[in-house]
């Protein structure tokens, strides 16, 4: 079997956790902050990011993801009443009426409090009993020192989370493409029903336009909170969670946060002895072409980087192109961190006269006990 070299390209960054060595305590104006790798949960740096805070604004990421979830986007939602709040609103008045969707987008990047509101009120009823579903949600997707009592972020006894937390939730939920599609977007149009108007909203997070790779997710302020921040950014295939909690100088926390952990990075190949081709029976061919998808990955981590490739030591035709015949598991300090199909290249048919039911299962079934680990 013919054997060729395949070199597989790993971004690793080192682990660390913040030190005043590494990086000084008085560059980041956070009284917490974090940065975490949203592939694997590595903790890039920590400051304090335990400590419980109130969070603001950024309590809108857990409003806006529970409607995405609900499956009601589409779903038409009336004020059945002014509805009020301090700080930021879009100015809902009894019997607006829009789409739960509007509502997101508002929550998102204009961060209306009355939007949120009323995404609660739609929701559970009121928005005491919308908490309930937000702390729920937020012990489901581990979020152990997090209380929710207001589904807008104002202020409010026993409002609380942690940097760590909100990273938790923001890695959770970028991976909605929904909500990564709305978080990232500069501006939006939104469309009323009552009235019959349209609003320009504007996304406050000011980093989608300062800082190369970022989109996302959730800009907040109170004075009791302090300027707050969730940001996401994407490189080479790896994508961080950042978060400040009273941040004076968030817009530069995050900068410098992501320049310094992404700054750890160092590439090193992995080479791997890769069959060309499988032998193949049951078609007119003697052996099948492999081909493989996207070779390069990326990984957050100073352990030792190995694989192990999974193969039969031969197939049977029929086989479509495209086919997953196998697959290369990557490994970093010897756990499994990501799977690499190996397909075949070609449409093999079977041979002609060659569909003896028996003969077919007999060759699948040693298929499944002649597979080989490498690495």
């Amino acid at each position: 079997m013919l054997i060729k070299k395949v070199f597989i390209v790993v971004l690793i960054l080192v682990f660390l956790t913040f030190s005043v060595d590494s990086l000084d305590e008085n560059d980041i104006s956070a009284r917490s902050a974090v940065v975490i790798d949203v592939e694997t949960g590595t903790v890039l740096y920590n400051k304090n990011m335990s400590d419980q805070r109130s969070m603001a604004s950024t309590t809108k990421i857990m409003t806006a993801i529970l409607a995405i979830e609900s499956g009601r986007l589409g779903c038409t939602v009336t004020a059945d009443k002014d509805i009020s709040s301090e700080g930021t609103s879009i100015g809902i008045g009894k019997g607006d009426c829009c789409t739960l969707e509007t509502l997101v987008w508002a929550v998102l990047l204009e961060s209306g409090n009355d939007a949120a509101v009323l995404i609660a009120e739609y929701l559970a009823g009121t928005e005491s009993d919308f908490a309930v579903i937000m702390n729920s949600k937020a012990a489901e997707i581990g979020m152990e020192n997090t209380n929710f009592v207001t589904a807008s972020g104002l202020d409010a006894d026993e409002h609380y989370s942690t940097a760590y937390d909100m990273a938790i939730l923001a890695s959770y939920a970028i991976k909605n493409p929904i909500f990564r599609r709305i978080c990232s977007s500069e501006q939006y149009i939104a469309s009323y029903i009552i009235p019959e108007t349209t609003e320009t909203y504007t996304n406050h997070n000011k980093l989608l336009k300062m800082y190369d790779g970022v989109f996302g997710v959730k800009t907040g302020f109170t004075k009791k909170s302090g300027r707050c921040l969730v940001s996401a950014c994407e490189r080479n295939g790896t994508t961080l969670i950042t978060v400040t909690l009273n941040a004076p100088d968030d817009w530069n926390d995050h900068m410098k946060l992501y320049d310094y952990c992404f700054g750890l990075s160092d590439q090193s190949n992995i080479d791997i002895a890769l069959p060309e081709r499988l032998r193949i029976y049951g078609a007119e061919c003697e052996w099948l072409d492999i081909t493989c998808d996207d070779i390069s990955v990326s990984t957050i981590n100073n352990d030792s980087v190995s694989y192990s490739l999974l193969l039969p030591q031969f197939a049977y035709a029929p086989i479509s192109e495209g086919d997953c015949i196998g697959k290369v598991i990557l490994l970093v300090d010897g756990k499994k961190y990501k799977e690499i199909a190996l397909k075949a290249d070609v449409d093999i048919a079977s041979a002609e006269g060659d569909s003896d039911l028996n003969y077919t299962l007999i060759y699948k079934l040693k298929n499944i006990f002649n597979y080989r680990m490498k690495g």
